[in-house]
């Protein structure tokens, strides 16, 4: 019985993780994956900074979800419950992104990023990782 309710929670969460991950993807003008696998060039600094700074951007939204996610497994009453907690969760990082972008017009956050400003990648991942941790405590009954 208790296996078998892991098994389903965890063939439930990882696609769950999966998804926010793509839409996470998505949801951004900028090419994630691409940055990071050329950030290995060290003759190219320019190139390892935007590595750091995408890396800690969409390491701080995974954290997050992973945060929210753990909690909706916690307190959810079901795989239903989980489910659409973990995606309002998704879409309130996306949220938080996007006004991130649009309160900090000076900064233009989908170019400082990408052009290697390590430091607003950082405060992203801060942010991140703190709207996780606000949507995991909201979740309760």
């Amino acid at each position: 019985m208790y296996l078998m309710n892991f098994l389903m929670y965890l063939g439930v969460t990882i696609p769950l993780m999966i998804f926010s991950l793509m839409l996470f993807l998505f949801t951004t003008p900028y090419k994630e994956f691409k940055i990071l696998a050329d950030g290995d060039d060290l003759d190219n600094p320019r190139k390892v900074s935007s590595a750091k700074a995408v890396a800690f951007d969409l390491g701080g939204k995974v954290l997050g979800t992973a945060i929210l996610l753990s909690s909706a497994i916690y307190h959810s009453i079901g795989l239903w419950d989980m489910i659409i907690w973990t995606l309002t969760g998704t879409i309130s990082l996306i949220i938080v992104y996007w006004l991130f972008e649009l309160l900090t017009p000076s900064l233009r956050i989908r170019h400082e990023i990408p052009n290697g400003n390590v430091a607003v990648g950082f405060f992203s991942f801060c942010l991140s990782v703190s709207t996780g941790i606000l949507m995991a405590s909201l979740i309760s009954y």
